[in-house]
């Protein structure tokens, strides 16, 4: 069986029986790319389309090597051609009058990034290019090499591994090797774990103060004193009476992360996501600029490289259409609305497990059945977070690809063009337009006679149509065969981010909205409780405050997705290459008594090392921004019910780091370079957070801490405000206060009572207490109420207001770019402009 065949670009034979293997050095063995294809039967389809594509490619001047053991490799190298058109297109002019004949190395990450693109945008004689082939099953894989060179043993040494958790970054050496991109990201997210580590600093001496008056808080002391204290039950079936000490450690708990320090340190993110993102816009100014790429285009790389592909090619218009967009809108809206009917069924679940819990046979649920079902609703939360995670992901991309089309009509000019007389309709040179897709040549076939002969007889029809058809067919492809399509991948990769981020904000942050800023506050009271379905009544909060029930979810969840998301985020990789490995290991051969053991080509052995690594994809290094992104919000938003946040999202981090460069040199295939200035749409989503977090922060200290209630009462209504008596605390009787009064006998008539209402009464109990602020009378709202509601209204306008005027005030302060960076520039565009002054005086000489 032939194993190696090189097939290059002056062959006219066809591929497969060629037997020729020569190469003249090493560095002819040094390849750009490989192609993994099944083996495929002979004059099959498959093997007939990817003949077709290596022919397209061979006539480019591709070299091909094949290589055949359980699958078929093809290695390519791109002639040198290519990259020096692509040296010269965005070379600087003045560099190109001065140095005509240089040339000079281009970088292995230029050479994968070119190739790359002309691989996807190869079309065969069918109209299809190496997606649709992959797509079909003709080829299973493309993938540039991991190749033994310095940086990437560098690399592996010093940068991937876990003993370096601790050691700065060598960002100049991971742009050598992975790009630009990738290289930002691992800047940026090294620069966020190094401001982290502050806010993780105050939020942790936050956190420690709180514990340090676990004991000394009067509201809690309150609590634990309340042994006649007599609360209402909590569900209506078989409930009983309880005494609100019983609460006592439940309160200390709350008065731990509910005091004074949660307002500064939710003040102090604020701030800090600022200041944070001011920083980091200067760092990377810095960076970009020391690697020439502040004024990079991306606009013209990708046209630099469509016209080394193919020098008739002709821009891509902007186009944009309203119909698909408001159609994807509607689709947007509709996801939305499932993401929060996923939460209004969290918020059931909570109900019903609560009131099931209460009926529970063991004394422990019965007791602690409010906080089992919290710890079990955040845990189904997480489930439901990891499910939706696959189910977003889908229908992002379908969304992207409907916003772009899947595929074009062409322009009312070329529907209408006619051939000369004469020309037949089955001529061979006769091709559709090179931006005809199979799809367009499809539905233009479907105007016409059954089994056309070529798609010219599509543009014969075309032409020979009516002028109302043609006007219809236009319209077709105006309103909605003419998106807005992407022009570049970035454009594309920011249309799939905003969906992306807003389907993954709603599924991760939707429950723990509800617990903020609803629950207790839209269940009613007794006697005249909100209920599910006319059964199930709304749970309500503790007398001890929300706030807990809040900390206890951002806990589960964060730590959930700090330990098994990160554990899985590693071990699946690692046990699929392992799999990977064993499955596809090579069967060694036996060699004959007197026969030579046949010579291995090395190249073999590489590529199969490399496919035997775990795929990528052009979404790898996105999934890593996304993560970092949620995780930024969790650090932000709700910091306020949960100081730790910092503290664990900074360790995460330290690990995430060496996490992720583990993957991506040792688990992973190699990504395709990319060249990029800035992270891109990332950071206007990250300056969206921190608008959320000001605002998230505020809602929560106003609406669900106790803090403004507890200031209102310290102010208004307490003993200090009515005698002069500095023995006395100031918050003391304020539990009293805050819990209204129900009379028993205007309870529901469907409620069951674990003790019948008579005994109560014969035993003296008329009353029981609950957590508001009405009148015992008629259940209305008392004037402390509103008192209180004027105090959360105020509080919130003016934490809003202080904290965007300090934000903004620190983006002035805080310049975008380094004063160094613009001087570098200024003195770029000096030199060049003296430069071009003295050449045009000595041509003036001359």
């Amino acid at each position: 069986m032939q194993e190696e065949i090189l097939l290059t670009p002056w062959r006219s034979f066809p591929f497969e029986d060629s037997d020729t293997f020569a190469f003249t050095g090493q560095d002819e063995e040094k390849w750009d790319f490989v192609l993994v294809s099944d083996i495929h039967e002979m004059g099959s389809e498959k093997e007939i389309k990817r003949k077709k594509f290596l022919d397209e490619l061979s006539k480019k001047g591709f070299t091909i090597k094949k290589i055949e053991d359980r699958k078929l490799f093809y290695g390519v190298r791109a002639p040198e051609h290519f990259f020096r058109k692509y040296q010269w297109l965005l070379r600087n002019p003045d560099s190109r009058l001065q140095d005509l004949n240089a040339q000079q190395d281009v970088p292995v990450t230029t050479r994968i990034r070119i190739v790359n693109f002309i691989l996807h945008n190869t079309v065969t004689p069918d109209l299809e290019k190496l997606r649709d082939l992959m797509k079909k099953n003709v080829f299973e894989a493309a993938f540039p090499l991991h190749e033994k060179e310095e940086v990437r043993e560098f690399l592996k040494e010093k940068w991937a591994r876990w003993r370096d958790i601790f050691c700065q970054q060598p960002i100049e050496k991971i742009r050598c090797y992975f790009g630009e991109k990738v290289a930002l990201y691992f800047t940026w997210l090294g620069w966020y774990t190094y401001l982290l580590g502050f806010a993780a600093g105050v939020g942790l001496v936050v956190f420690v103060a709180g514990i340090t008056v676990f004991n000394s808080s009067q509201v809690s002391k309150e609590i634990c004193e309340a042994n006649d204290t007599l609360m209402c039950p909590l569900c209506d079936q078989k409930c009983p009476f309880w005494l609100l000490a019983d609460t006592c450690m439940y309160a200390r708990v709350t008065h731990m992360i509910d005091n004074e320090g949660t307002v500064v340190f939710a003040m102090f993110m604020a701030i800090w996501a600022t200041v944070f993102l001011e920083l980091w816009k200067r760092q990377r100014a810095q960076v970009v600029t020391n690697w020439d790429l502040y004024g990079w285009d991306e606009d013209e790389e990708e046209l630099a490289m469509e016209l080394i592909n193919n020098l008739q090619h002709e821009p891509r218009r902007y186009r944009h259409s309203y119909l698909r967009s408001t159609i994807v809108l509607l689709l947007v809206l509709l996801m939305i609305v499932v993401l929060i009917g996923i939460a209004h069924a969290l918020v059931i679940y909570r109900v019903v497990a609560t009131a099931l819990f209460t009926q529970s046979d063991s004394e422990f649920f019965r007791e602690q059945a409010n906080l089992v079902a919290v710890i079990t609703g955040a845990v189904l939360h997480y489930i439901t977070i990891v499910v939706m995670t696959k189910i977003n992901r889908r229908v992002a991309l379908f969304l992207c690809d409907l916003g772009k089309g899947n595929w074009r009509m062409p322009p009312l000019t070329a529907l209408s063009t006619k051939l000369p007389s004469g020309t037949s309709t089955k001529e061979k040179n006769c091709r559709a337009p090179p931006h005809w897709s199979p799809n367009a040549a499809s539905f233009v076939a479907s105007f016409l006679p059954p089994q056309p002969q070529s798609i010219c007889q599509a543009v014969l029809a075309m032409g020979s149509m009516g002028s109302g058809i043609r006007f219809h067919l236009f319209m077709i492809n105006t309103l909605l065969l003419s998106p807005e399509k992407p022009r570049t991948f970035s454009q594309h990769e920011n249309n799939f981010t905003i969906k992306i981020f807003i389907f993954q904000f709603l599924t991760n942050f939707s429950s723990l909205i509800y617990i903020a800023f609803f629950l207790g506050r839209i269940n009613g009271h007794p006697g005249n409780y909100v209920r599910i379905a006319g059964k199930w009544r709304l749970e309500e909060c503790h007398p001890s405050g929300c706030i807990t029930d809040l900390f206890i979810q951002m806990a589960i969840i964060m730590m959930l997705k700090q330990t098994i998301s990160n554990v899985m985020e590693y071990l699946v990789p690692w046990l699929a290459h392992k799999i990977r490995k064993r499955q596809k290991r090579p069967k060694k051969k036996h060699v004959m008594l007197g026969e030579e053991e046949e010579v291995e080509d090395p190249c073999k052995k590489q590529w199969l090392i490399n496919y035997q690594l775990n795929e990528v994809n052009i979404f790898s290094l996105f999934d890593e921004f996304l993560e970092m992104v949620i995780q930024y919000s969790f650090t932000t938003i709700f910091v306020a019910a949960f100081p730790l946040a910092p503290l664990l999202a900074f360790f995460n981090n330290l690990f995430e780091i060496r996490l992720d460069a583990i993957k991506m040199t040792r688990l992973r295939r190699r990504m395709v370079p990319r060249k990029t200035n800035d992270i891109g749409i990332w950071l206007q989503v990250l300056e969206a957070i921190g608008i959320l977090a000001v605002i998230g922060n505020g809602l929560v200290i106003a609406i669900t801490s106790d803090f403004i209630p507890v200031q209102v009462y310290k102010y208004t209504y307490s003993p200090c405000m009515k005698e002069n008596n500095t023995a006395v605390d100031c918050l003391t009787g304020y539990i009293n206060h805050s819990l209204s009064v129900f009379h028993i006998k205007h309870f529901e008539p469907d409620t069951n009572l674990a003790v019948e209402i008579l005994d109560l009464v014969k035993n003296g109990t008329t009353v029981c207490r609950y957590r508001d602020y009405r009148n015992d009378e008629d259940y209305s709202y008392t004037v402390q109420f509103w008192h209180v509601f004027a105090a959360r209204l105020a509080f919130l306008i003016l934490f809003e207001h202080v904290a965007l005027c300090v934000k903004l005030i620190a983006a002035w302060y805080v310049p975008d770019v380094p004063l160094s960076v613009k001087n570098h520039l200024l003195d770029e565009k000096h030199y060049n402009l003296r430069k071009e002054l003295s050449m045009m005086e000595y041509s003036t000489e001359v």
